[in-house]
């Protein structure tokens, strides 16, 4: 009996080997071997590292591309939204997207560190005593979040001058000059906004720029000791960051701060003689920025042709 059945049961038809085993205690069908599952997740974990070298490879590019500036400013944009909103208004985080990517690729992260500074050093002034200014209603609108158009500007110069760096305008001569104007303009517009908004926050005194007749504190083209002396300051700590960076050299830095209080001082005149005047209705603050940072920028470059290039000749 026992030799018969184990005839009959070698006579059955084998398994293929590709088929399921079956459990011998149950119906049920054994598992697979997982192998085959984790191929996917370490294929997964390999394009996930080739890709976070490729960014890092495309933030390390030099010179810096428009691809790597893009790159750059989304990963800082993306780590300093906080900061950036308390300073900012969302379109005005648009529009300082575009500045930083410009000026990253003109001027590659040293540039950008300048830009980085102004914004900082500005937003801070902005909000030194702002309930305070708010009730004498000499404060920025939206508590001191800038839009686009004082983001524009306030950078109107520095992005002809980064444009004009970009695309090689005057050669290797001239790429030195526009960096001047750059950092300049930023070094006028910062100033600017120190002197004004520490003014309205300590000045005792505020006298008309004119006549030097006493007004309120926030009267355009008004001045006062306190503004003045922190505006001052203010010019001369973003100079010094821009030769710390590498963007001028030390009698550049003068020329920076030099150019910047003469531009304030004719931005004072303009407001105080024109802006709110009856034809000029178009010349808001936004306007009278454009022009205040175009002086301050123009007049570096022009002061580094006659007074630097002089000497060295």
């Amino acid at each position: 009996m026992a030799i018969s059945s184990i005839l009959r049961l070698s006579a059955l038809p084998k398994v293929p080997p590709s088929l399921p085993l079956l459990n011998p205690l149950s119906s049920s069908v054994a598992p697979r071997s997982r192998a085959p599952r984790m191929l996917p997740r370490a294929l997964s974990s390999h394009n996930l590292m080739a890709i976070q070298a490729s960014v890092l490879d495309l933030l390390r590019t030099s010179p810096p591309t428009w691809s790597s500036a893009i790159a750059s400013n989304a990963l800082i944009f993306l780590l300093g939204s906080p900061l950036l909103v308390s300073g900012l208004s969302f379109p005005g985080i648009g529009a300082s997207f575009l500045l930083g990517t410009l000026t990253w690729r003109a001027f590659g992260p040293p540039g950008f560190l300048l830009v980085a500074a102004y914004f900082i050093i500005g937003t801070v002034a902005t909000k030194v005593k702002i309930s305070q200014k708010e009730a004498m209603g000499v404060a920025e609108k939206r508590r001191g979040r800038r839009g686009p158009g004082s983001v524009i500007g306030s950078s109107a110069a520095g992005c002809v001058c980064a444009l004009l760096s970009v695309y090689g305008v005057g050669g290797v001569a001239y790429a030195q000059l526009w960096k001047l104007g750059f950092v300049a303009s930023f070094c006028t517009k910062l100033s600017d906004t120190v002197s004004s908004e520490i003014g309205k926050a300590y000045g005792k005194t505020t006298y008309l720029v004119t006549n030097f007749k006493v007004v309120p504190r926030g009267t355009e083209g008004a001045v006062s000791a306190e503004g003045t002396v922190a505006g001052l300051l203010a010019a001369v700590l973003l100079a010094s960051i821009g030769y710390f960076m590498g963007e001028v050299d030390v009698p550049q830095a003068a020329i920076c701060v030099v150019a910047s209080q003469i531009a304030n001082f004719g931005e004072s005149m303009i407001g105080a003689l024109l802006q709110g005047k009856d034809g000029f209705s178009w010349l808001n603050n936004d306007a009278v920025n454009v022009i205040n940072i175009s002086i301050g920028s123009i007049l570096a470059i022009v002061m580094q042709q006659l007074i630097i290039g002089g000497w060295l000749q």
